[in-house]
């Protein structure tokens, strides 16, 4: 894999108890180092044009000034210092440069992740929240739709799907997307947390009605759950959506070890998620990206990043044993019926 990698990322600084620290990016730095088949790229910060035509313009105005007057706490939960503009900046550029870069035509072991923190998901159009401050993917997702790709060979992006497998729902991708037609946004996420919404009955709104997929699963799911959920329901939508750009919102926090969430995903399991990703791309012939959100255990987060990595450099996941509990199989047969899939 290619990944994407900046130093200011580190000097968005959180604070000794703050889960979003980091030292995330130095462990999955660490674990790399122990890996094959890893190239680091550094692009450079996203424009302030890019991060607009997501982000309303008063919004990132007001964050620029609330950094450069030092920061502060933003909400309870989402930490700023006078760094964190730049190195938010820096995040969506990774996340920008991903999305290109897999429809420049990088693929098998180039496949890109960015490597990006500040996280992004939860940050809407005009508010921060949930560690996040500007929306890294629907960024990255913007800009492949607006200015596609920078190979001739390649079209551009008509249409861009966006895979979710942090333990949270993306609260943020789903209201920045919920009314468009050209971007696909499924998330499977664990039901009742943080932030609150992810219903199975949110399926998006005029252009967009169908094309927002929910999975809340109950507490508890684990490796057999989420392929479950992947080969029922995100596959045959992603398939029949048909996106030139596939982009995974990868947070790595439904592990089991993951101290701020209760599911029982393993580091393996991710691997069998990132090999179903691979798949799914060439089945729907799709650029394919990876965009890191959340994971707040530093050894399981970095070993899920590097399982990741080996699934580009030739590793084969094993399938999960058993089969998904009573609770989630009724969680995907309801969303399989709300989504006509049967």
């Amino acid at each position: 894999m290619r990944f994407g990698y900046a130093e200011a990322c580190l000097r968005h600084d959180t604070g000794p108890r703050h889960p979003e620290s980091p030292d995330r990016l130095r462990a999955i730095r660490r674990e790399l180092a122990t890996r094959h088949g890893v190239e680091y790229v550094d692009p450079g910060p996203a424009s302030i044009e890019t991060i607009r035509r997501v982000h309303d313009d008063a919004y990132v105005d007001r964050l620029e000034t609330f950094c450069a007057d030092g920061g502060g706490e933003w909400d309870a939960d989402t930490v700023a210092v006078a760094a964190t503009w730049d190195a938010a900046l820096e995040s969506a550029g990774l996340a920008v440069w991903a999305a290109r870069a897999a429809l420049s035509g990088a693929g098998g072991r180039e496949t890109p992740f960015s490597l990006g923190r500040p996280p992004g998901h939860h940050a809407v159009a005009d508010d921060a929240m949930g560690f996040c401050f500007l929306n890294n993917v629907a960024i990255a997702a913007r800009s492949a739709l607006d200015s596609g790709s920078t190979d001739a060979a390649r079209d551009d992006a008509g249409r861009v799907a966006v895979v979710d497998w942090d333990v949270h729902h993306g609260n943020g991708t789903q209201e920045l997307f919920f009314d468009r037609g050209d971007v696909l946004y499924t998330s499977i996420h664990e039901r009742g947390l943080y932030p609150g919404t992810g219903a199975i009955e949110e399926t998006g709104t005029g252009a967009g009605e169908g094309t927002t997929c929910n999975v809340p699963l109950p507490a508890g799911a684990g490796d057999a759950a989420y392929a479950a959920a992947v080969d029922g329901i995100v596959a045959p939508l992603v398939a029949d959506f048909a996106p030139d750009l596939l982009l995974v919102s990868a947070g790595f926090d439904a592990h089991g070890r993951d101290p701020i969430s209760r599911m029982d995903v393993s580091t393996e399991g991710y691997g069998l998620l990132a090999t179903r990703m691979a798949d799914l791309a060439r089945v729907s012939d799709a650029a394919l990206a990876f965009v890191l959100e959340g994971g707040y255990g530093l050894d399981t987060l970095a070993g899920g990043v590097g399982t990741v990595n080996e699934v580009f450099d030739g590793y084969e996941s094993a399938e999960p044993e058993g089969e998904p509990d009573e609770r989630a199989r009724d969680v995907i047969e309801e969303t399989r019926r709300i989504h006509g899939l049967g």
